[in-house]
């Protein structure tokens, strides 16, 4: 039996596909000194956590990194395999588990924080999956447990979008286009190897969460939305912030 929303994602889980060496080849290097922003960020808004932490949706393992640098116990879990290489490339020393969110493989209370850094939000088919994956959020965390989702900023998106873009990175010749359907910011990715050979074609879609709606779902779910921040440094919040960063506890 198919859990609820599930039965017609199957073909729109493109997440499946991208978080893989191509993704790599063109974003080669994120900020190391943006993650640890992030992560102090994180531990300014809360005490830090006396049990594990989860960094949900690690990817390459920089924010994971951070964590354990800060002498926090933590776990990262990710989808994509290479993302979880390369991220015990950079933290041998981290505990990595591979996992869908929606179905997290953690027992009930198990965890005292939870942090989920850089738009791991809002990539499923429905908003019910969504809905799912923030319950599983709750249901990892004990009482009490701090945590902090970083998502962007859908007022800003929606107001600077760029339609089209093209340029050559890393061996690839490369083509984006953007645009927003029914609330979902969609990013078609077209990959060219210079030398020659087929194009790649990936695609991103992130669902477009206004603040109250975000913090309306994970309320709903048990997760108390105590603070926004509009950057990683700790600022207020607004129409032109960069990112909308929501900090609480689990209910």
């Amino acid at each position: 039996m198919n859990e609820p929303g599930m039965a017609d994602s199957t073909a729109r889980d493109w997440f499946r596909e991208w978080f893989g060496d191509e993704y790599l080849a063109i974003y080669p290097h994120r900020d190391e000194q943006e993650a640890r922003q992030a992560v102090r960020l994180y531990l300014s808004a809360s005490a830090p956590p006396p049990g594990p932490i989860l960094d949900l949706a690690c990817g390459a393992g920089r924010h994971l990194r951070e964590l354990l640098s800060a002498g926090l116990h933590a776990v990262g879990l990710d989808l994509s395999m290479t993302m979880l290489r390369k991220s015990r490339e950079s933290s041998p020393r981290g505990a990595l588990i591979r996992g869908d969110m929606r179905r997290l493989p953690f027992r009930a209370g198990g965890f005292s924080g939870l942090t989920s850094f850089f738009t791991s939000f809002g990539y499923f088919a429905s908003p019910a999956q969504d809905r799912q994956a923030a319950g599983e959020m709750r249901r990892v965390l004990t009482p009490g447990g701090s945590f902090m989702l970083d998502f962007l900023n859908a007022e800003r998106v929606r107001r600077d979008l760029v339609p089209a873009e093209s340029g050559r990175i890393r061996g690839y010749d490369l083509a984006v286009e953007r645009r927003i359907e029914d609330d979902t910011v969609i990013k078609s990715i077209r990959l060219r190897p210079d030398g020659g050979g087929d194009s790649q074609v990936f695609e991103e879609r992130v669902r477009l969460y206004e603040p109250e709606a975000l913090e309306a779902l994970l309320r709903d779910a048990g997760l108390d939305s105590r603070m926004r921040f509009g950057d990683y440094t700790g600022g207020r919040f607004d129409s032109d912030s960069v990112r909308m960063i929501l900090a609480g506890v689990a209910a």
